[in-house]
């Protein structure tokens, strides 16, 4: 089974999506962070591994990483943006993390060296392959028999109210397009089976899917639903369309988006119910 061609160029990570996560790093960081233990505990690195991060933007689950595997032991983060590249090399060296090195490099076609990785893990960097199949396959060729992938990837939209609810007060105001099923994006693998056809595909066994539920702070830890309000409107992929809004037709989004975030106001911030595919394979 092959999955069909689809429009999602890699360019737009290297360009406005990663100007974009760059311009809010700490707001999409801190929203996702409550995740990283989940994901960092069931992969349970081990000391003197040789691990690979996926679509390692800024660079924190590589840091995780390398003082999980230690001296003995190397993470290198892989990413398609060069100025998340470098903010990740910044922050290792502030770290003071020495086992940790960065490429610039679009993962589907990364060759590395002729020593094989121990280990493979990515948050929410692996659903944007225009060819999975293809990309997969790539990625079973970086890793030793009896090698590990661990990935972190979004259930269905349903299930992340921070996601659909928000969308769903967006298109009383704006025309946005219906995603094709399995089009690169952050629901790709939102269906296990289709995840669970790619990996065996590309040659992984043992494929395993847990669950992880939880709230996460959109907009971040501690913010306010005004804040919420003004993430969505500037952070979110349709903020072009939000931009080309007259002030009143603006407004009224931004209303509607308030009444639904201080529904979800706590102490800790806007609280929104998130679910999460935690997905294992061998090589």
């Amino acid at each position: 089974m092959s999955a069909p061609p689809v429009a999602y160029p890699a360019e737009d990570w290297e360009a406005e999506m990663g100007a974009r996560w760059l311009a809010h790093i700490d707001t999409f960081e801190g929203m996702i962070a409550p995740v990283d233990p989940a994901l960092l505990e069931k992969a349970g690195l081990r000391p003197g591994e040789r691990v690979v991060d996926i679509g390692c933007g800024g660079g924190t689950t590589t840091i995780a990483a390398g003082r999980l595997v230690g001296p003995d032991g190397e993470a290198l983060g892989l990413d398609i943006s060069e100025a998340l590249i470098a903010r990740a090399m910044d922050r290792a060296a502030s770290a003071g993390v020495a086992n940790v090195r960065f490429e610039c490099a679009d993962a589907s076609v990364y060759s590395g060296d002729d020593a094989k990785f121990d280990r493979l893990i990515s948050r929410f960097g692996s659903m944007f392959f225009p060819d999975p199949y293809s990309a997969f396959a790539n990625l079973h060729s970086l890793i030793r028999p009896g090698g590990r992938i661990d990935l972190a990837v979004w259930a269905a939209p349903r299930d992340n109210p921070w996601m659909s609810a928000m969308i769903s007060v967006v298109r009383r105001h704006l025309d946005l397009p219906r995603p094709e099923p399995h089009a690169p994006g952050p629901f790709a693998f939102k269906a296990p089976a289709y995840l669970r056809d790619i990996l065996e595909s590309a040659g992984f066994d043992k494929v395993g899917f847990d669950a992880w539920n939880g709230d996460l702070p959109f907009a971040g830890p501690g913010t306010s639903s005004a804040d919420a309000v003004t993430f969505a409107l500037e952070g979110m992929a349709f903020r072009d369309k939000v931009a080309a809004l007259g002030p009143p037709a603006r407004d009224a989004l931004a209303r509607d988006l308030a009444d639904l975030y201080r529904g979800y106001a706590t102490g800790q911030g806007v609280m929104m119910p998130a679910r999460v595919w935690l997905v294992q394979a061998t090589a």
